[in-house]
């Protein structure tokens, strides 16, 4: 027997957990003669003959039995699972009793079994198999019935699995039986039923269902929740329309009968009614028949006097109320309602009617708008007149309100003031409180004492008052989402109580008068027992330092107590200290050091016993805190206004206890990390003697990968340090650790390592080696990063310590790389300045000479046989970049630069087109940081290349011109000027050039005085005179002159502009908007304090007769949305109107052109239509407190997502918008929303498109779905039944589908 024991482990290697009762029964079973017959009854799986020849000649063809030994079957069956070959195993050791002669066998049984067991991708089991199953599941011993049950489970999951139709009968009989079987865990395997439901036809599963409503509803109690669960999974299950309409013929009447019959008990209504509900929630827009029957039935059951049954009958019936016809659903409304008129009902059955309101609310959405009028009176009388016990009525009453606010924002319109004033009442609503009740408690804590006295005193579990207080404060909530053009109503109401303030939006100033009332009531909230209180008190103090970073400088010390009870206080959990932690470090982040130093002593101790606390996220916060305490304790490193010394060593030896310590979370480390880089950077003068033991644990910490990112910011902040801190220890391991580290693939590594070592190689310089640098600027640095690649490269060729090597270095290896990254057309900004920079040090080096350096950038510009030409912003980059290496060069090469580039443009060979385009560039960025007026006749050399036949050299000419007048206003304007009087032809251009010269001095603070001295009054004669000019391009490149002369001089511009406002010319009207328009930039000017007083005056030009002036005043408004909302916040509500009616399709404004063979149909209210709806797309970004999503959706955006193309685009992104932002104003009107998205969806193009109406159509279609995308994200969008079908379109649609996951996935 030993072998067989061998085998045993063999087999415990294949089995799981679930084989344990089976690997027992093995073990039992060695006693002699038990498992005989247990034997017998398991062999009618049989086992394959699939061993070798030596085996079959040994007896491996026969298996043994209880009294002798029966062939095995010739053909291969289905693989045994291996409890099967345990059982089998387990019945030959038992017939064996304790007989050696068959241990062979046993174990070459044992071991083929196993094998053949553990084989995957069986075929599906005979019928034979399954029978043998069936036979157990009704046999006597209960074990058997339960593996034989889950035996058959496991076969009906496989895909594989098929049976005859006789068998299936049997099959579902079987099943059905095992249901009522006397064991609870048979009959609780039996019922999942799952599996059956999806193999069976559909003639068994409704044979099913009838049988399992007649066990719900005659059966035996003790069956009856089996029945029912069973029932629910079929419901769940049935997926096929055809099946599913045939269940519910089935299952309707008999679950009707069920609900409505006046015999029937109270848990079989309870359990029909939970059915039902699913039944109506999955197949509800199948029953539309029997919708009127379902609705009698469940009305009828509000007035039971059960509890549970009103309450399931509430749920079944907003279940049926999705699918309701409009019709039905306003004869359930007005039943309901003339219940709740009837003032003779029971109090718990008004409950009940109100509960019902409001969950049809819920269910249908906008839909019970209509019913509004009937429903809110009512509730709100509700509220304020029922008695004083009856709170839960006011709690219901409170949640309609919040349903109604949240689905129907357009119908609630009316309300909304009254329920404001109810909601703000019931906020502080307790009926055990009274005035004289009140204590100030404000200015000191009670005593330690105090609070144990406390615990034995008197509380009234069985005050619920709270209930209406949450449902008031929901409700509350709910007018803030859903009415943001409410919320400083709101909070000039809402201020006594503070419940909802931290999701209010309100205007600063009025937020900031109420600062002490609000950090007044906080306090009081903070001496509170309730930790969740306490929580919500520094919550709402978080959100009030983030809006309003200065405004708890005068209140610092009544907060101080509050953070330091709730981090020592025994009582206090981790979630409380954690806030309270946040809470310190904003407020610390957000206000002047001097305001905390009377408080140090109180705040430092609490802050540092944190940094000990065994919870890591409580460690982390509490190290954050030390890092801006560090900086309130010094914050001016030259000179101090308070001692920091006694702080120094125990704010240290608290962060390097965490900092030396490996064993503790990710988070924990790299907070201490960080820490300590600011203390060390901050009190390195008085740790000295600490260095040998911190600065080697952070180089340590640069080893490891997942804390040396974090390791090597705290280098860079330490080397950034004033106070020159001593890195000699360390500096050597940290420039290698840091050059290894430029070779990663992470990219925000080697960013912070670029830095760092930016940072030590200006402060340490000195002290590097040079073979240091060389292996520095040998690595082939991410020129993608080019700003900090080049800043350090700079650093290096600038440092007095690099030697020649490290200049020819990186002029070998660092150069080829700067020339092809300038060819980039993405590099601009901050990579562009810092390559000027590299070049400019490039050029003062040793062994680098300025013409091979000017050499190789003109070369870089040429056009290349691969790529072709340069993009327009390489050659802008190219021509910077000589700008800046001639000034560095100095005079006598900048003026030999000068000339050769004049000589480029006196030859007007055509074939040197591009060689002219660069000079131009180059002569206009050169012009612009010097004077070229050395240069004689430059601006006619210039100026002739407006003859150009290419419209690059054209533009560049009047760009180079323009630059060059920069460097000398007093000698170029002049010409400019005289040029656009007397050069008709070339005016557009000239007008170009005086643009950039206007643009460069808005810029430039320090030449306006001079630009304001020469011609002003000519150049706006000029401009004004060219301001009806019937070029679109004139007008528009004389309105942002303008503007940007308004930047330099508002008090002459700005009554120049408004005169012209209401000029009869209508190209006059629009240019003066839109030059309002240029004048309204991101940075603060002083035109914005003039603007603000007269920009209504301007933007009212929307209502202008001309479209042109209209379309004009749209688009200042859009950028005053943009860069300056707080200069038209308080137009909009005039404003908006107007601007919504620019976004209707206006046929007056389209016209047939007959062009002979053909019409072409011209709209042109198109652009405005655009410009209108990008507008509000704007708007709803910076100015959403202002507006009301209802009522710009109905009928504006839906006629908008059926326009034309250029329309639907910003449509759709408004859509998106919204959804994210105003879920419930969506949600009311999803229905009307669907027919343009789903129109849009399925466009096709015609079938002789070209390949760029395609294209077009293609990206309309997947703008579309991006909207629908965020739709199907809104919570509640199942109520609509339109969307959930266009849902259902879209993925069943191969091409939709594979659309619409990719918008989901971007």
């Amino acid at each position: 027997m030993r072998a067989v024991h061998v085998w045993l482990e063999q087999v415990k290697s294949r089995v799981g957990p679930e084989m344990k009762q089976d690997l027992l029964l093995f073990s039992w079973s060695w006693r002699p003669g038990v498992a005989v017959d247990w034997l017998t009854s398991r062999l009618w799986f049989g086992f394959p003959c699939e061993a070798s020849a030596r085996s079959r000649e040994a007896d491996s063809d026969q298996v043994p039995t209880g009294h002798g030994w029966r062939p095995v079957p010739a053909s291969p069956l289905p693989a045994t699972p291996p409890c099967y070959a345990l059982r089998v195993c387990s019945a030959v050791a038992a017939s064996s009793g304790e007989s050696r002669a068959v241990c062979p066998s046993v174990l070459r049984l044992g071991k083929h079994l196993v094998g053949f067991s553990s084989r995957r991708g069986s075929a599906k089991m005979s019928n034979l198999g399954l029978n043998g199953i069936l036979e157990k599941m009704t046999g006597k011993d209960k074990d058997y019935r339960y593996m034989a049950t889950s035996d058959l489970l496991g076969e009906l999951s496989k895909d594989a699995f098929k049976i005859d139709a006789d068998l299936e009968i049997k099959l579902s009989n079987v099943v059905l039986q095992q249901l009522d079987d006397a064991s609870g865990d048979v009959s609780g395997l039996a019922v999942n039923l799952a599996p059956l439901v999806k193999k069976v036809s559909e003639e068994r599963v409704l044979e099913m269902t009838n049988k399992l409503c007649d066990k719900l509803l005659n059966g035996k109690d003790q069956h009856r929740d089996i029945a029912s669960i069973a029932l629910k999974t079929i419901v769940s299950e049935v997926t096929m329309p055809t099946l599913a309409q045939r269940v519910l013929i089935c299952l309707s009447p008999q679950l009707t009968a069920g609900i409505t019959s006046s015999g029937k008990s109270t848990e079989v209504k309870c359990e029909c009614l939970d059915i039902l509900s699913d039944v109506l929630h999955r197949f509800g827009n199948l029953l539309t028949t029997d919708h009127e029957q379902l609705l009698n039935a469940l009305l009828s059951q509000l007035g039971s006097k059960q509890t549970s049954i009103r309450k399931k009958s509430i749920a079944c019936t907003a279940s049926l109320a999705s699918s309701l016809s409009d019709d039905l659903l306003a004869r359930a409304t007005v039943e309901v309602v003339k219940l709740l008129k009837n003032k003779s009902i029971k109090p718990e059955m008004t409950r009940t009617n109100i509960q019902m309101i409001g969950a049809l609310s819920r269910a249908v959405g906008y839909r019970f708008g209509p019913h509004l009028s009937d429903t809110v009176p009512l509730l709100i009388n509700y509220c304020t007149s029922s008695s004083e016990a009856d709170e839960e009525l006011r709690e219901y009453s409170l949640q309609a309100l919040e349903s109604f606010l949240l689905r129907c924002p357009r119908d609630i319109s009316t309300y909304c003031d009254e329920i404001l004033h109810l909601t703000l009442e019931y906020l502080s609503y307790d009926p055990n409180f009274t005035d004289n009740m009140e204590e100030d408690t404000d200015d000191e804590y009670q005593e330690e004492e105090d609070d144990d006295e406390s615990a034995n005193e008197y509380t009234d579990d069985e005050d619920i008052s709270w209930k209406v207080r949450r449902a008031a404060a929901k409700c509350l909530a709910a007018i803030i989402v859903s009415r943001p053009e409410m919320l400083s109503k709101i909070w000039m109401c809402s201020i006594p109580s503070l419940s909802c303030c931290a999701r209010l939006v309100i205007p600063r100033w009025l937020l900031k008068q109420d600062v002490p009332k609000i950090v007044k009531s906080l306090n009081r909230q903070l001496r509170e027992k309730s930790i969740k209180t306490k929580i919500g008190a520094f919550s709402v103090l978080k959100e009030l330092v983030v809006v309003l970073p200065d405004c708890l400088a005068d209140h610092i010390g009544s907060l101080v107590t509050g953070i330091e009870k709730a981090l020592t206080d025994k009582s206090s959990t981790s979630n409380l200290k954690i806030e309270a932690l946040v809470f310190t470090r904003l407020v610390m982040a957000s206000h002047s050091p001097s305001v905390f130093h009377p408080y140090i002593q109180a705040l430092s101790g609490p802050v540092l016993s944190a940094v000990a606390d065994r919870y890591y996220k409580v460690t982390a916060e509490s190290l954050r805190v030390c890092g801006e305490l560090v900086r309130i304790v010094r914050p001016n490193l030259e000179m101090s206004t308070m001692d920091f010394k006694p702080y120094v060593h125990p704010i240290y030896n608290a962060i390097l206890s965490r900092l030396a310590n490996q064993d503790q979370d990710q988070e924990v480390k790299e907070c201490a990390i960080s820490c300590m880089g600011r203390v060390i950077s901050t009190f390195g003068d008085n740790l000295r003697s600490e260095f040998p033991s911190c600065l080697p644990v952070l180089v340590d910490r640069m080893g490891n990968e997942i804390t040396r990112l974090t390791a090597v910011k705290a280098f860079a902040v330490i080397s950034s340090s004033p106070l020159r801190i001593d890195l000699s220890i360390v500096l050597e391991q940290v420039v290698t650790e840091l050059t290894t580290f430029l070779r990663k693939a992470n990219r925000v590594l080697r960013q912070a390592t670029l830095e760092t070592l930016n940072s030590l190689v200006v402060a340490y310089g000195n002290q590097i080696d040079s073979s240091a640098y060389e292996t520095i600027v040998s690595d082939d640095s991410d020129l993608h990063m080019a700003a900090l690649a080049m800043e350090l490269y700079c650093t290096l060729l600038t440092d007095r310590k690099s030697n020649k090597n490290i200049s020819l270095t990186v002029r070998s290896k660092v150069l080829p790389q700067a020339l092809a990254l300038i060819r980039s057309s993405l590099l601009q900004g901050p990579a562009l300045q810092a390559l000027q920079r590299f070049l400019a040090s490039l050029v003062h080096s040793a062994n680098t000479s300025f013409d091979s350096l000017l050499d190789a950038l003109l070369s870089s510009a040429k056009p290349s046989p691969q790529s072709g030409g340069l993009a327009k912003q390489a050659l802008f980059s190219v021509a910077q970049c000589v700008a800046v290496l001639c000034l560095a060069a100095g005079d006598k090469k900048c003026a030999s630069t000068v000339e050769m580039l004049k000589s480029i443009l006196k030859d007007d060979s055509s074939s040197n087109s591009s060689k002219q385009h660069l000079a131009l560039l180059c002569l206009g960025e050169i012009g612009r940081r010097k004077d070229l007026s050395a240069h004689a006749h430059i601006e006619n050399i210039v100026i002739e290349s407006f003859q150009s036949p290419f419209e690059e050299i054209k533009s560049a000419a009047s760009y180079a011109l323009g630059n060059i007048a920069v460097g000398n206003l007093s000698k170029y304007v002049p010409f400019i000027l005289d040029q656009i009087d007397n050069q008709q032809k070339k005016q557009y251009l000239l007008l170009h050039s005086l643009k950039e010269v206007i643009a460069r001095q808005s810029l430039d603070k320090a030449g306006q005085a001079e630009f304001q001295d020469t011609n002003v009054e000519k150049i706006l004669n000029l401009l004004f005179n060219h301001c009806q000019s019937e070029e679109e391009g004139v007008r528009n490149v004389v309105a942002e002159c303008l503007g940007k002369i308004a930047l330099i001089d508002p008090q002459k511009l700005v009554p120049a502009l408004k005169v012209r406002r209401s000029s009869p010319t209508a190209f006059t009207r629009a240019t003066v908007v839109i030059a309002v328009k240029y004048a309204i930039v991101e940075r603060p000017e002083k035109i914005d304090d003039i603007l603000y007083h007269e920009i209504s005056s301007f933007l009212m030009l929307i209502k202008d007769d001309d479209r042109h002036v209209r379309r004009a005043a749209v688009l200042a408004l859009s950028t005053a949305a943009h860069n300056k909302p707080s200069l038209i916040k308080g137009l909009l509500p005039e404003l908006l109107p107007l601007l919504y009616d620019q976004t209707v399709v206006k046929q007056e404004l389209i016209r047939t052109v007959d062009l002979g063979p053909f019409k072409h149909v011209v709209d042109d209210g198109l652009e405005l239509r655009k410009a209108a709806f990008e507008c509000v797309d704007t708007l709803l970004d910076s100015c959403l407190d202002q507006m009301n999503p209802s009522s710009f959706m109905v009928p504006y955006l839906i006629s908008g997502l059926a326009d034309h193309y250029d329309v639907k685009m910003p449509c759709h992104l408004i859509l998106s918008k919204l959804a994210e932002k105003c879920p419930s104003a969506v949600l009311a009107v999803l229905d009307t929303l669907v027919d343009p998205l789903e129109k849009t969806v399925n466009h096709k193009p015609k079938q002789d498109a070209v390949k760029q109406e395609v294209d077009r159509n293609e990206d309309m279609i997947r703008s579309a779905l991006r909207a629908i995308a965020s739709l199907n994200r809104i919570s509640g969008g199942d109520c609509s039944m339109k969307f959930k079908s266009l849902m259902q379109k879209i993925t069943s649609h191969p091409s939709l589908a594979e659309k619409y996951n990719a918008v989901r996935s971007e």
